[in-house]
């Protein structure tokens, strides 16, 4: 699936053969390819696949840097789908310690056993360790990330043996700015990832990306709700409203609640609206809203027929 995304996009051919390449030079254990994601989401943009294909391919780690709701997670599970590696994922918080990445002792049969956390599981297994939110981490728990992610590829885990990473491991972090609780990336390990900045979504692609979710979804229909969504965009680059009705896990929410047959600006409402709690922003999304919703619109009007057996079905 994902390769025929990659063919869709045009990326260079020889980017192609190189996954295909790598694939076949580190085969997965058996016991590990339950973890091999399989994507119900695909991330549209050539150009940045290209980016991560070949940076991937050169032994770097990367950084995806961008707002919420351009694609970084989604891309990431794409790229471990791609490259066929088990993935490893890892949420920060202010609470993840050192021990939670690389391991803890544990007791096992009556004996104290090391038991290794996703770092180093990545690092035995040849994984794909997403890093998610690293900018909300504290320092010391990133600390111990230095020696894993710099030309010695290795972990000294305390009290045990030294590790070194399985050449087609690749730490894969994401990381959005301006929000509470993240702070400034220490410089040190900023230096140790290429960095991708992740691009708004276009209204092609999110057309895509809806009919893909929704095939039942019209055309028609797809351009208007991807409209809506590009519409709250500007609204919020020109700081007329919040960052928060900037959902599109919200807008997805919303249209499959309109294929169930609920009334579409409803369903706006509940995935969009009413993420924000401030009355007069509300009014403000709701009027770009209706601006290109009709009210007299009504469910059937954006999908096709089988949506109307389905809710009949559920009547």
């Amino acid at each position: 699936m994902v390769f025929d995304i990659i063919e869709h996009l045009q990326i260079r051919p020889e980017l192609k053969e190189s996954i295909l390449e790598f694939r076949k030079q580190y085969p997965v254990e058996p016991q590990f390819q339950s973890r091999i994601p399989v994507p119900s989401n695909i991330y549209y943009g050539t150009d940045i696949w290209e980016k991560a294909v070949t940076a991937l391919l050169c032994g770097k780690n990367i950084l995806l840097v961008g707002h919420k709701a351009t694609g970084k997670n989604i891309f990431a599970e794409n790229l471990a789908a791609a490259f066929a590696r088990p993935r490893w994922d890892v949420s920060f918080h202010v609470n993840m310690d050192a021990a939670s990445l690389i391991g803890m002792d544990t007791f096992k049969k009556q004996e104290v056993t090391f038991r290794p956390g996703p770092i180093c599981c990545a690092a035995q297994h040849g994984g794909f360790a997403v890093l998610d939110e690293i900018n909300m981490a504290k320092s010391e728990a990133l600390a111990v990330l230095h020696g894993t992610l710099d030309f010695r590829r290795s972990i000294d885990v305390p009290g045990y043996e030294r590790i070194d990473l399985h050449p087609a491991t690749r730490f894969i972090a994401t990381m959005n700015y301006g929000y509470a609780g993240t702070k400034e990336l220490n410089e040190a390990l900023v230096s140790r990832f290429v960095v991708i900045r992740m691009p708004m979504i276009s209204q092609e692609h999110l057309i895509l990306l809806l009919q893909d979710h929704y095939p039942t979804l019209k055309t028609e229909g797809a351009k208007e709700l991807a409209a809506v969504y590009l519409d709250l965009q500007k609204k919020c680059e020109s700081a007329q409203i919040s960052s928060r009705a900037m959902d599109l896990r919200g807008l997805l929410d919303g249209v499959a609640l309109m294929e169930k047959g609920l009334n579409v600006q409803d369903a706006l409402d509940m995935g969009i609206t009413n993420k924000t709690f401030d009355p007069y922003e509300q009014t403000l999304i709701q009027d770009t809203i209706r601006g290109r919703i009709s009210k007299k619109m009504k469910p059937e009007d954006l999908f096709e027929e089988k949506c109307g057996s389905c809710r009949k079905e559920f009547a």
